[in-house]
């Protein structure tokens, strides 16, 4: 070999080994199976380029881009997450997933050894979980708990392609056990740390109801689910969850409480509604006459809700012209009434009422008075009212 020659091919040693170097001095060093984020740069018929923080671009098969239809998903400028595959001549390989053709089980336990998700469709539901068919026509097996998937009814999930991760394999491919979970886990995680820089407490976001319970409902926001609390869905006073919110339902709830720390978010429907005590002072004022409903009996009184959100108290003395035991002698709830506002507490939020038919004399409503105990004077119902029937009948008398 002469000096000429020799120079040429140390010159192309040298060249090929600062190719290599450059491409991992650049960005984080990308293994087997690393999943990144990606930009794309050029979308063509069979190959597409991505910008992957290296020195040279990322291939990926334009194929995985489109949908089941074969219309584009994504265009250029938009970022996909993509798992490495290998290095070959300077040329960087992703892929998104492992499609549903390919050779087989040697395909597959690549995609188990290196993490990267394949595609599969359930097939049907066999004992403990169903049957899913993955690429190379390769049967596997997905546990219940492992879809991830809140259906009721398993039948639903039949035929439905979803992306798996392969948990297990052995026996060279003859007993392969995927998971769903654990991709829609990870999405989870990715949408909770993006979450965990821009949420804060009081934004709006929109959320799903995941489920109903006596004390609430959890929704979820997409990346972490938390706690609607019943006093927070509304104004009004809430007994049943479930006539108002069901399982699937799309609202918009205020951030209430957040804490990354113990894992724990709370929400508020009653937040993202107008506040009808707005209307206290213009609406409901003192000296204003209203029908309203018994919503609540309490030892001193009863409260009637005027709309839902804006309760006033009658007070026990202004029920009857006689001395009573409890406001369910004479009162029940659901019962319509005809009240006047004697007096607001726009502080405290607190009304007093008197019913529309007595008289001014009797003193300031109080929530909290407890009446006397004697039973002296006490008549019956019937007594009450016959009493009370009496009495304006002497009052029109006199009037004439």
């Amino acid at each position: 070999m002469n000096d000429e020659n020799f120079e040429e091919e140390l010159n192309e040693e040298s060249f090929a080994e600062m190719f290599e170097a450059s491409l991992s001095d650049v960005g984080q060093p990308l293994e087997r199976g690393k999943k990144i984020e990606a930009t794309i740069l050029q979308i063509g018929a069979e190959w597409s380029f991505l910008d992957v923080g290296q020195k040279g671009e990322g291939v990926l098969a334009s194929a995985e881009l489109m949908d089941a239809d074969g219309n584009p998903q994504y265009a250029v400028g938009d970022k996909i997450g993509a798992y490495f595959l290998s290095r070959e001549g300077g040329e960087l390989r992703f892929t998104t997933k492992v499609g549903g053709t390919g050779s087989g089980t040697e395909q597959l336990e690549e995609a188990f050894q290196s993490g990267i998700p394949v595609d599969g469709r359930i097939e049907k539901e066999i004992k403990g979980g169903f049957e899913v068919k993955l690429s190379g026509n390769v049967r596997a097996f997905c546990p219940y708990s492992q879809t991830g998937l809140r259906q009721a009814d398993p039948a639903e999930l039949i035929g439905q392609s979803l992306s798996f991760r392969i948990t297990q394999f052995s026996e060279r491919g003859r007993n392969i056990v995927v998971s769903h979970r654990a991709i829609l886990d990870e999405e989870r995680e990715e949408q909770r740390t993006s979450l965990r820089d821009t949420l804060k407490e009081g934004m709006v976001v929109k959320g799903t109801v995941t489920n109903i319970r006596d004390f609430g409902a959890f929704v979820d926001i997409g990346g972490l689910e938390g706690l609607l609390p019943i006093s927070e869905i509304s104004y009004g006073r809430v007994e049943d969850v479930s006539e108002i919110l069901s399982t699937g339902q799309e609202l918009e709830v205020a951030i209430k409480k957040i804490d990354w720390e113990n894992n724990k978010f709370s929400f508020s429907l009653r937040d993202t509604l107008a506040d009808p005590w707005s209307k206290v002072g213009s609406i409901y004022k003192v000296g204003g006459v209203h029908t309203g409903t018994v919503s609540r009996l309490a030892q001193f009184g009863a409260f009637v809700t005027l709309e839902d959100g804006v309760d006033g108290l009658v007070h026990i003395s202004k029920l009857s012209d006689q001395r009573i035991r409890h406001p369910q002698d004479v009162v029940k709830v659901g019962q319509s009434l005809q009240v006047t506002i004697e007096k607001i507490d726009v502080e405290a939020r607190r009304i007093s009422l008197t019913l529309l038919s007595q008289e001014d004399e009797v003193g300031e409503t109080s929530y909290s008075d407890t009446p006397s105990t004697s039973a002296a004077g006490f008549g019956s119902l019937g007594d009450l009212l016959k009493a009370s029937q009496e009495k304006k009948q002497r009052k029109g008398k006199k009037r004439k």
